[in-house]
């Protein structure tokens, strides 16, 4: 259990959280071996006699209080009274895990319908509305899963296009058997799978019927063009559609696996491969709104490409998680797939989602054999308490929330990589008392199912004596931190962890552009460093205000005077030059774009670091590394005077021999050197299957490496969301930063909220203005028009309630650019800040209400 807070030393109070500008939150990985340290939890037994508060439910840890008879909880501090058989047990501290260390991980018992021994179960879906060399490499994928799965588990055949095929493999030649899916959008099929083949029959036994089921790999083909047209008939205005059934096809698999939940199994896996959009029968996507002219209607195509099209996929999702069923979603395709709606029945439910753009290059097999090689939790609930000073914020990741308590999340399931974050906010005004001996306290608790292999044979030798199943253990991990609290924003800075920062902000940008478009997440993401850069001058004393101007210049916009934070202006502008958060019309695809945010939404905060800034490294020979490190830019190649550079993006690997590498040096890079070792040793470590391209300058394309060097001015621009070099993007934050200090007089707290108020201005301006969409100069007079009245009416009943401040009111009456025609309403430049400073006030005086108020804390058995 990996645990990374974005600081080690919290700030003090609320005050002090707002004045650093850094998020206040962590990044944790439940079912990791071992903790950021390296370091193994201590393992044990009898979870179920582990003492818990009796206040806010914590579990007894190493920082509780304890006498003979009680003990005081470490995070709210009530008093507990020990059982008897706690007080025998504690007797001799050193025997029980809970007392030898604060990270522990202890087996609990089974329920009485739990204690069964279930094999696993893992099911093929595969598309047959696709090419010769999409089944090709999907028959590969599946022989190399195969070889990862162990004895006693059982596999399943399936296959879908305008049909569902179920392939029995038991026998000595494999039968397949048919049902056919209706065309239409609402028709359900005919009869039920189980009815079709007997799931006994579906399901083999993969030690005996291996070299079966290759065989019945070995038959698949894809449906004809006759076949599909005949099937298909007349599609949506006219359109034949193509016959492939993937909704109906996975819903009635849901169902068929989902009749043995809990008996034939204890989870199963389905990956669907899909070559293609759903467009046939119930779930089929309309992937036309892909083709719409959005820049001629005036129209923001992320905002209209990002949120799914129909509730389908996600509603299945809930019926996978109901039935215990993980799905992997596999899509090799170069066509528009719409995985803004396909996303949900993968992430939701446990599984992951993959992309591959061809099937020539696909690392389909490698990823395949890597996810199923890998250690796996399931049935997995996961539960974070704080001590009474703060509270969680947002939780982010691959879960679903509990639909009854809160901050539970269940997870069905969780493999050694899986990575989730929370934010926090404090629960009062006060904060953490500084003279108080009791720290900020954290308990992280993880409750999850592990399926245990068949045992060896018996001591007696019997080979008959072997289990043919699998048994299940159930654990109890908790893992208690504690954490010291800054005397000053200067320790907070010196305590920083960059990378974690990255990836709390990277969740944050994700659900800025799910809601509000990526131009919004890009702003969000630039006035976030510039609100940053600000304040650590301000904190440094770098820059000072006299009479409303900065005595000192320039800005250090390089934190020159924090390590910490030194990466992080060329982290933010590597996350804007990455395709999550460029703009559709540069030629971003929005399946890319989808696959994107569900794999960074789910990596540690160093590969995700990785995959946002690549490092380059060079190499004197492929034996000898020169430097560990280079800016990405052709400057860096030019001075190094290196023959060989190594890139490193997470999902690829360049090796690039420059145009100046004397012919002498072996290319590609022999198997035996240290470069080779490299590569092999990152292949090995990631969760996906980077993909290796070897380029030799003057002979070979060197685009896939230029493309990396994005520090280079590229092409000129006056806004930071053009293509810009990194040196002109910190001039441009240095300008920005100018401006936002002098503007705040030297009170950071007060233009902070204006900041803050200035992006939820543009937020309730695009609700106000259809949708999003950009409206010509005629729609902004009538919109304007419209609003005034609408602000005129809010302005006056608010006057009404109560007395506006004088400096409102004097606002009100000023002048700005061209006269309102209405009076007291703001100008059309101002246009609906009056809303949002009414709405601004009863939010803030509704959230300090819900602040001050003291909630009871739920019962919940983690």
């Amino acid at each position: 259990m990996a645990v990374r807070p974005t600081m080690t030393r919290f700030p003090g109070d609320p005050r002090e959280q707002e004045a650093c500008g850094v998020p206040w939150g962590l990044t944790l990985a439940p079912f990791a071996a071992k903790d950021e340290n390296g370091i193994p939890p201590v393992y044990g037994s009898g979870g179920e006699l582990l003492p818990r508060c009796e206040n806010c439910w914590a579990y007894y840890n190493t920082y509780c209080e304890q006498d003979q008879w009680s003990w005081d909880c470490a995070l709210c501090g009530t008093t507990n009274g020990l059982s008897s058989e706690s007080i025998a047990r504690y007797s001799l501290p050193e025997s029980c895990p809970e007392n030898m260390s604060s990270f522990i991980d202890l087996e609990l018992p089974l329920e009485e319908s739990e204690e069964m021994q279930a094999r696993p179960v893992y099911v093929a879906a595969v598309d047959l509305s696709s090419s010769e060399e999409f089944l090709e490499l999907t028959k590969s994928a599946l022989l190399a899963a195969l070889e990862a799965l162990g004895p006693g588990s059982l596999f399943g055949l399936a296959t879908f296009s305008h049909k569902i095929g179920l392939y029995d493999v038991q026998g000595p030649i494999p039968v397949v058997k048919n049902v056919f899916i209706p065309p239409d959008s609402v028709g359900n099929l005919t009869m039920e799978l189980e009815d079709v083949m007997p799931l006994f029959s579906f399901l083999a036994p993969v030690d005996t019927c291996k070299e079966r089921i290759a065989s019945a790999l070995e038959t698949l083909k894809p449906t004809t063009s006759w076949e599909r047209t005949t099937a298909a008939g007349q599609g949506v205005d006219g359109v034949l559609l193509g016959g492939r059934g993937f909704g109906v096809a996975m819903e009635a698999l849901l169902r068929y696996l989902g009749s043995e939940y809990g008996n034939t199994y204890a989870l199963a896996r389905v990956f669907a491969f899909l070559s293609g959009p759903p467009d046939y029968g119930l779930g089929q996507l309309d992937t036309r709104r892909y083709g719409e002219q959005y820049a001629s209607k005036g129209e923001d195509a992320d905002r209209a490409l990002l949120p799914e099209q129909t509730p389908f996929y996600k509603d299945l999702a809930a019926v996978a998680v109901q039935a215990g069923i993980c799905v992997d979603l596999f899509a090799v395709t170069n066509e528009y797939t719409d995985l803004a709606s396909l996303k949900f029945l993968s992430i939701e439910s446990g599984g992951s989602l993959f992309l591959y753009s061809s099937t020539d290059d696909s690392t389909l097999p490698q990823d395949m054999y890597r996810m199923l090689s890998r250690p796996y939790a399931f049935n997995c609930v996961l539960r974070v308490r704080t001590s009474s000073e703060f509270k969680l914020g947002h939780s982010y990741g691959h879960f679903f929330p509990d639909p009854e308590y809160e901050n539970v999340q269940h997870v069905i399931c969780c493999d050694t990589f899986a990575t989730y974050a929370y934010d926090f906010d404090f629960a009062n005004e006060v904060g953490f008392s500084r003279h108080s001996k009791e720290l900020p306290t954290l308990q992280i608790a993880f409750q999850y199912t592990v399926v245990v292999p068949p045992d060896e044979p018996s001591l007696s030798g019997s080979s008959s004596s072997k289990r043919t199943k699998y048994s299940l253990k159930r654990r109890l991990r908790i893992r208690t931190l504690q954490f010291g609290t800054a005397r000053n924003i200067n320790e907070i800075y010196d305590s920083v962890d960059p990378e974690v920062v990255l990836s709390i902000l990277v969740h944050e940008v994700i659900l800025s552009s799910l809601e509000h478009g990526v131009r919004e997440g890009r702003i969000l993401l630039h006035e976030w460093l510039v609100n940053l850069t600000a304040q650590y001058n301000d904190a440094f004393k770098i820059a000072e205000h006299t009479r409303g101007s900065l005595t000192t210049s320039p800005v250090d916009v390089a934190f020159t005077q924090c390590p910490q934070l030194q990466p992080l202006p060329r982290l933010v502008f590597a996350l804007l030059r990455n395709p999550l958060l460029r703009f559709h019309e540069e030629g971003v695809h929005p399946d890319y774009r989808i696959y994107l945010q569900c794999l960074f939404s789910a990596l540690e905060p160093s590969s995700l670091t990785r995959a946002v800034y690549p490092l380059l490294a060079s190499y004197d020979t492929p034996d000898k590394q020169a430097f560990p490190r280079h800016s990405l830019s052709r400057a860096a190649l030019i001075t190094s005077g290196s023959p060989i550079f190594f890139l490193d993006a997470f999902t690829t690997l360049i090796v690039f021999y420059s145009s100046t590498a004397d012919a002498a040096l072996p290319f590609p890079p022999p198997q035996d050197c240290l470069l080779r070792t490299t590569i092999n040793k990152l292949k090995q470590e990631r969760i996906i299957t980077p993909k290796l391209i070897l380029i030799r300058a003057g002979q070979d394309d060197a685009t896939p490496f230029e493309n990396y060097l994005i520090e280079e001015q590229d092409v000129g621009g006056s806004g930071f969301t053009s293509v810009m070099g990194f040196v002109s993007f910190l001039d441009e934050v240095n300008h920005d930063v100018v401006e936002y200090m002098t503007k705040s007089n030297g009170d950071l707290r007060k233009s902070c909220v204006s900041m803050a108020t200035r992006i939820a201005a543009r937020y309730v301006s695009r609700r106000l203005s259809s949708g999003g969409k950009i409206l010509s100069e005629e729609e902004k007079a009538a919109e304007n028009i419209y609003i005034k009245k609408v602000e005129q009416e809010k302005l006056e009943k608010l006057a009404r309630k109560m007395k506006l401040p004088q400096q409102v009111q004097e606002a009100q009456l000023m002048p700005s650019g061209q006269a309102s025609s209405t009076p007291n309403v703001s100008t059309d430049k101002y246009r609906n800040y009056a809303v949002v400073a009414g709405i601004a006030t009863i939010a803030a005086a509704t959230g300090w209400y819900l602040r001050s108020s003291k909630t009871k804390p739920e019962e919940v058995q983690d």
